[in-house]
């Protein structure tokens, strides 16, 4: 079980990459750069792009606490269980947009997570 804990770490560190270097060129900049947008509307968006960073780092850090702490059953339900629903919105948000939601890393990095969390968990 603890594999499979490092493991989510891992890939919770790599989605945090991606959403942080990836994202931040092709998500970040063009939304600053927007000048058709409401100021308010702007800056909030970028606050949310910031919250998710926290966010990504909260759930790697809680899956690396479990890998060491392995009997926090509530931490590892929680952790997967907020992953699989950021799926799931990642996959609302494409659908609603009509676009593949694929096309966004975050639907399959945080089902990556949670199915490696929910691993985690069955065996335990």
């Amino acid at each position: 079980m603890t594999f499979i804990l490092i493991a989510a770490t891992a890939a919770a560190l790599v989605t945090f990459a991606v959403h942080t270097f990836v994202g931040g060129v092709f998500v970040a900049r063009p939304l600053l750069a927007d000048t058709g947008l409401p100021p308010v509307s702007k800056w909030l968006n970028y606050y949310c792009w910031h919250i998710t960073s926290v966010l990504i780092i909260f759930i790697a850090a809680g899956f690396l606490w479990l890998s060491l702490h392995p009997g926090e059953r509530t931490l590892l339900f929680g952790l997967s269980a907020l992953s699989a629903t950021l799926s799931g919105l990642s996959i609302a948000v494409g659908l609603k947009a009509a676009i593949n939601p694929l096309r966004f890393p975050s639907t399959s990095l945080f089902a990556l997570i949670a199915a490696l969390g929910w691993g985690a968990f069955l065996l335990h």
